[in-house]
């Protein structure tokens, strides 16, 4: 959670929410609990942070590494237009898929640099939606996870329906080949073809376009767009 709020508010809001989920404690959490001293506080024992806008601004870059690797849930609070966008690009550091969303001004460079931005569409400004890839016209997170959902499904199912094309034409083709280069009596014709593909190829591969999304749809990673392709060596 990146916010402007004050820390103590951000705080408040990431647990209300479940940004920070119950039971996990920040590094002051933990010092409060004890009744020791912040500094004693091992920081990697702690599962959530709060960082502040004004540590961020003197955090060297592998610092920054370190908070993203080692703590699941984090919130930035106080936080500046270019520091969001040095957010995002620590986690792209880290090999991840980032999402952002946002609706002012501010949010542009953030929403811009992200792999994918979304502006709110209801109070959103003009320049976020400008900036953004994708406009939510409701302004419901829970869309968001949807349209998610959604992406997700039609992509595999291209991915089926191309798979069964590709293996149906291959053996329709290589009698052709054979036809032309091996001078082989060519054993299907052109109505035999054409009801071949009516009968086999129209329908399935229509079908397969309307499946179900898979169980685990919405547990993976998000898809690596240099290696996972809808027709790759697999």
């Amino acid at each position: 959670m990146v916010t402007g709020d004050h820390p103590i508010t951000a705080k408040a809001i990431a647990k209300a929410v479940g940004i920070i989920s119950e039971g996990n404690e920040t590094v002051d959490d933990i010092a409060q609990r004890l009744n020791i001293p912040v500094e004693e506080v091992n920081p990697r024992d702690a599962k959530a942070a709060v960082v502040h806008g004004s540590e961020l601004r003197d955090m060297a870059s592998d610092y920054l590494d370190n908070i993203l690797k080692h703590h699941t849930e984090i919130v930035f609070a106080r936080t500046s237009p270019q520091q969001k966008l040095i957010i995002v690009e620590g986690c792209q550091r880290q090999g991840a898929i980032v999402a952002v969303t946002g609706d002012g001004v501010n949010d542009s460079p953030a929403l811009k640099k992200a792999d994918i931005g979304v502006a709110m569409g209801i109070a959103g400004s003009d320049v976020s939606k400008q900036a953004a890839d994708m406009i939510l016209l409701d302004d419901n997170f829970a869309s968001i996870v949807t349209g998610v959902e959604e992406g997700r499904l039609i992509f595999d199912n291209l991915k089926k329906s191309i798979a069964y094309t590709l293996t149906s034409n291959i053996p329709e083709i290589t009698p052709f080949l054979l036809f032309i280069l091996a001078d082989v009596p060519l054993p299907l014709g052109t109505v035999t073809i054409l009801c071949i593909d009516l009968g086999t190829d129209l329908v399935p591969a229509i079908s397969l376009a309307y499946e179900k999304p898979e169980s685990d749809i919405m547990k993976r990673r998000p898809r690596d767009p240099l290696r996972d392709k809808l027709v790759n060596e697999r």
